[in-house]
């Protein structure tokens, strides 16, 4: 059995779907199906059974499921909005919750891949996964953040496999269901099918309009990294997931216009709350990634985004 938590959000139910193209039926989804919408990310996967995030734990510990059965917990569950500032809840939900489950994990020999995000950079401009480089922005950032140090603070006494995923950036399929957290590719297909205007924000921090530049990664090479770390059990640390280049906004716009063949750009204010809190670059460093021999290749906005549109728009 393999198990992925947050099974039916965004990454969890596409890492799901790929699973079961690679055979694997025997998936337990754990999840909090509150937003009963995401139900929806898992009509077309075939699942052994789905168990609320709130017993799970539990039942681990209780024995309901048994611990030799288990092959790999894939850790996605999380609350992943970044403008969500009751700490208490994002460190009782993001880190407390990993720690517990990487424990049982160590305990009992599980390789264990989770995702950890980019935002624990925050505004710095080295995106290497070392310490000096991170300051996150956000409470969000410092609950993945503080998880990634506790990983570090057992690296060296780790049983099994453990696997953090520093995620940039992700768009794609099944993701729908996250509302205002949704990427701007699925926010500016909605516009455009309205009118024929998709906003951008004007510029910030030194950038022109709509030329903020983030490392957008298309979900489907996510999960297949999460895959590649599956099949090699003996890597273990704390790795960025992204294309390793950086490309605006304008370029996301220009690219769900190209696929619809009309539409133009329309500038609006850049937001007071959010400044201070925004990071308008980012860029993955893989040099780590591809030191331990994660050679894959990563699609461009363009490529990935086109792939996109004619999924969300069939």
């Amino acid at each position: 059995m393999i198990i992925v938590t947050g099974g039916a959000g965004f990454i969890g139910s596409n890492l799901c779907f790929a699973l079961n193209k690679r055979g694997y039926d025997d998936v337990l989804v754990v999840d909090n199906l509150t937003n009963g919408i995401k139900y929806k990310n898992l009509l077309d996967c075939k699942i052994r059974d789905y168990c609320d995030k709130e017993s799970f734990l539990a039942k681990l510990h209780n024995g309901f499921f048994k611990a030799e059965t288990i092959e790999a917990v894939f850790h996605q569950g999380a609350c992943s909005s970044t403008t969500e500032w009751n700490g208490r809840y994002m460190m009782e939900n993001n880190y407390e919750y990993s720690k517990t489950l990487f424990h049982y994990c160590q305990q009992y020999k599980i390789p264990f891949i989770y995702a950890s995000s980019a935002a624990v950079y925050g505004a710095d401009a080295n995106f290497k996964e070392s310490l000096e480089f991170e300051a996150p922005l956000n409470v969000y950032g410092y609950s993945k953040f503080q998880f990634d140090q506790y990983l570090r603070q057992h690296q060296s006494k780790l049983c099994s496999q453990v696997v953090g995923l520093r995620y940039f950036n992700v768009y794609g399929d099944r993701e729908s269901h996250k509302g205002s957290m949704a990427s701007v590719a699925f926010h500016l297909n909605n516009q455009l099918k309205v009118s024929d205007k998709i906003r951008l924000f004007e510029g910030c921090d030194g950038y022109g309009n709509g030329e903020q530049r983030r490392d957008f990664v298309y979900v489907g090479d996510v999960v297949d990294v999460n895959l590649w770390f599956l099949d090699h059990p003996q890597t273990s640390g704390i790795f960025n997931v992204g294309t390793g280049r950086s490309q605006t906004f304008n370029d996301v716009a220009n690219a769900v216009i190209a696929y619809h063949h009309r539409g133009e750009i329309e500038y609006i204010p850049f937001p007071e709350h959010l400044k201070g809190c925004y990071q308008s670059f980012t860029q993955a460093n893989l040099e780590q990634l591809r030191a331990i021999g994660c050679n894959h290749p990563f699609k461009s906005v363009e490529e990935g985004v086109a792939i996109y549109m004619a999924w969300l728009n069939s």
